[in-house]
């Protein structure tokens, strides 16, 4: 099964079932992430940045070309609520402005 490895989160990498956005992935993992407009793409709350694997993910949504447009997500960015995993294994972070306050997070790595 795909894995999403949030590398400043300590727990293990998430699995992605078939057909499962990154989001719901994350959230049946356990996972607190941030996601203010309920995951409909209507905002970027709940991106991700990603490091490796980007091209394993599914096509950019509309709402993610429109955010880039507006130079709201970053092209190393994706939204959880919007993205899926097909196959393969997917390494990200959670950027710095979307952190909860609640959740501990690791520092970056060299």
């Amino acid at each position: 099964m795909p894995t999403l490895t949030v590398q400043n989160l300590p727990a293990a990498p998430v699995l992605v079932p078939p057909g499962a956005t990154l989001l719901a992935a994350l959230q049946a993992a356990g996972h607190d992430w941030m996601h203010a407009c309920g995951a409909k793409g209507r905002c970027t709350t709940c991106r991700v940045h990603v490091l490796s694997g980007a091209d394993l993910l599914t096509p950019p949504s509309d709402a993610e070309l429109r955010y880039r447009a507006l130079g709201r997500l970053l092209p190393t960015e994706r939204l959880t609520c919007q993205t899926r995993l097909p196959a393969g294994n997917v390494v990200g972070r959670v950027p710095e402005p979307v952190q909860l306050p609640h959740v501990t997070y690791l520092p970056d790595q060299a």
